[in-house]
C-alpha cells in the first residue's frame, strides 16, 4: 500500500469518520476501524466505500462511490477537537474501537 498522511502505510486504523450530509447509523460522526486501498485513495468504513475528492467546494474530503454523500475522515487528535472546523457535532465510538480509541488517547 502506498503510505501517506491518512493512513501513515498502515492497512487498519481508528479514524473519525463525519457523514457532511447525513447520519451513520443515527448520529452524524463516529470513531470507528478504516481500512484503506492498495494506492491508499479510497477507505472503506463499515459497508462503506470512500474516495478521495478533489475539492471543488465540498464540505468533506471524500465521497460514497455509492450515495454521493460527502464526508470528512480524520485521524484521531490526542488533544482537542477532532471534528471538522466547520462545527461540533454528536460523536460515538464504535463498540470495537473503543479500546484502540482508549489507547490512542492515553498516548498524548
Amino acid at each position: 500500500m502506498k503510505s501517506n498522511q491518512l493512513n501513515r502505510g498502515e492497512n487498519r486504523r481508528v479514524m473519525y469518520v463525519e457523514n457532511k450530509v447525513g447520519k451513520i447509523d443515527g448520529v452524524r460522526a463516529r470513531i470507528g476501524w478504516v481500512s484503506f486501498s492498495h494506492t491508499g485513495r479510497t477507505v472503506y468504513h463499515r459497508d462503506k466505500q470512500l474516495q478521495r475528492s478533489k475539492g471543488q467546494g465540498i464540505l468533506g474530503n471524500y465521497f460514497d462511490v455509492e450515495t454521493g454523500e460527502e464526508y470528512w475522515i480524520s485521524g484521531i487528535k490526542v488533544r482537542g477537537s477532532i471534528a471538522h472546523w466547520t462545527g461540533r457535532t454528536e460523536i460515538k465510538v464504535d463498540v470495537d474501537a473503543i479500546k484502540e480509541y482508549k489507547r490512542i488517547k492515553r498516548c498524548g
